[in-house]
């Protein structure tokens, strides 16, 4: 979903009444959790910290505030637990395209012409971000400019226009995004789709959260309606707001959405992923300088459990992202030369922007095990994914070193403090705390501290394995690819040039042998323009 640019009118024409005020002041207290979500602990609002309040009035939605009275910023989000998996077959992409016309359409007051006229003077904007179990529509604004910039937000979601371009240009957009930028140039997030695709075969997950090509087709506008009114409800909302807010200002906004219909459609149960044996192989055949490679599986655990923490540290061992923390970057890139970047994941990520940090509010039930190999030059492909299936196997065989174990919880206990480094992020990882029933910051200020090594490869053997993952690959030549694959030859690397230690070479001679567990079977090409077609 792209990011888009909102407004509003004065706050101060909402109605509310006093008593109603005065009683959220005084009744700051947390609230149900998020529905399949565990109890999440209150937190008491003042000073900084985040304060989870709850009106007298059940028809209050849930809601997380968090006042910094010195600052000059406030950052407002509207979280939906809504996203593709509740998109109806044959409809893919509904749940994505309908917060699209949301977030970038008019409302009954404007005309999208109009409110992107009203922003400029603001200098705010709104973006809307969608994953396959959230949407949020998140916006960060001086305090002067705090009423207008939340009215309009406000008046985008509880009264949208609906109007016919706004549909058929977020429509056209988003099937654009598909059939042109994901196939046509951005080979990595090809590539990590099409890992999706595989990894979750069979299960909601499995399909990019815009849709497919022929199911956002078939959305008709008035699908769009009928989606919003079904589950753009208060019982899947939370709303946030952070930073030097008048008083009575939070509660007032959240007392808006008490208009929107309390219960719709109920979240949808979730299937087990599906097993697998040995490696499956995607191969996405384009034309292709490089080759992008993701790879993995499934896994058991989320942020609610305590393996998670441990979990952690070694995947920031092996693949910190976009950083020089991890054995990927350092073995791959650093003393290879094979290519931008190598990273390992314990959950879905989605980066922030050019920043090296995730969105927060994208979180999921399920979660999995991820390698991205970003693009390697195609004679070297099939050398750095051994070389991913090494270093990981070895970790999971040997343990973290000491050395390895005590550096990596120096790191993240520094570290994790930029992913709040800003109200709205802070604000965002507050809003995953009541989703997830745990707050990662916190878990693992506390953990870092008292875990050991032992905790780490315990957590390792338990949840990590290289037998049986899947694998994508953007590739210009699949068949060659394939026959590579499959006649189970050694893949030597290629360097363009000399000066490579012996120690590396050596190591060279181990990685380009490492077995991978696949079939004639488990190996498939698909042209990249049938790629989410359907």
């Amino acid at each position: 979903m792209k990011s888009a640019a909102q407004l509003a009118r004065r706050i101060i024409a909402m109605v509310l009444p006093l008593a109603l005020v005065a009683a959220s002041r005084n009744t700051l207290r947390a609230q149900s959790p998020a529905p399949g979500a565990s109890d999440a602990p209150a937190r008491v609002g003042g000073g900084g910290k985040a304060a989870l309040a709850r009106a007298k009035d059940s028809a209050m939605p849930r809601t997380v505030f968090i006042p910094s009275p010195h600052s000059p910023l406030v950052a407002i989000r509207l979280f939906f637990q809504v996203g593709s998996v509740d998109d109806p077959p044959g409809k893919e992409g509904l749940a994505a395209l309908t917060s699209d016309v949301l977030g970038q359409g008019g409302s009954k007051r404007r005309t999208y012409a109009e409110v992107l006229d009203a922003l400029y003077p603001l200098a705010a904007h709104i973006r809307v971000i969608g994953d396959v179990e959230s949407i949020v529509f998140e916006g960060m604004v001086h305090r002067d400019n705090l009423a207008a910039f939340a009215d309009l937000m406000a008046e985008q979601v509880l009264g949208p226009r609906f109007a016919e371009d706004d549909f058929s240009r977020n429509r056209q957009n988003a099937i654009d995004y598909l059939t042109k930028s994901l196939r046509g140039n951005d080979d990595e997030e090809l590539g990590k789709q099409a890992l999706g695709s595989i990894m979750y075969a069979g299960h909601p997950y499995r399909r990019p959260a815009p849709g497919t090509a022929t199911g956002l087709a078939a959305i008709t506008a008035d699908d769009v309606r009928q989606f919003y009114a079904s589950h753009f409800t208060r019982d899947r909302l939370i709303v946030g707001v952070a930073g030097g807010y008048p008083d009575g200002f939070a509660e007032a906004f959240a007392a808006r959405f008490t208009a929107l219909a309390a219960r719709g459609t109920p979240l949808q149960k979730l299937p087990k992923p599906a097993a697998r044996k040995g490696a499956e192989i995607l191969i996405v055949e384009k034309d292709a300088r490089a080759n992008a490679i993701s790879l993995g599986y499934p896994i058991s655990i989320t942020r609610s459990d305590p393996d998670f923490y441990p979990l952690t540290v070694a995947r920031s061992y092996l693949g910190e992202h976009r950083t020089f923390n991890g054995v990927l970057m350092n073995r791959l890139r650093a003393d290879r030369g094979l290519n931008y970047g190598d990273y390992a994941y314990i959950e879905n990520f989605i980066q922030d922007g050019w920043s090296t940090f995730p969105h927060p509010n994208v979180p999921r039930r399920q979660q999995h095990f991820e390698i991205w190999l970003r693009p390697v030059p195609p004679q070297n492909a099939l050398f750095a994914l051994r070389g991913a299936v090494y270093y990981t196997r070895r970790l999971i065989e040997k343990g973290i070193p000491a050395e390895g174990f005590e550096s990596t919880r120096r790191f993240l206990l520094s570290y994790a403090d930029l992913w709040t480094q800003d109200i709205s992020r802070r604000l965002g990882y507050e809003i995953d705390a009541r989703v997830t029933g745990k707050d990662l910051l916190k878990e693992l200020k506390a953990r870092l501290p008292k875990m050991k090594k032992s905790d780490v490869d315990r957590a390792i053997r338990k949840h990590l394995q290289m037998d049986n993952f899947a694998v994508a690959i953007v590739a210009d030549k699949a068949a060659d690819l394939r026959a590579r694959l499959l006649d189970g030859k050694p893949t030597p690397i290629a360097y363009d040039t000399g000066g490579t230690s012996s120690a590396i070479l050596e190591e060279d001679k181990l990685i380009e042998k490492e077995p991978l567990p696949i079939n004639p079977d488990s190996i498939r090409i698909v042209p990249v323009d049938q790629m989410f077609e359907r």
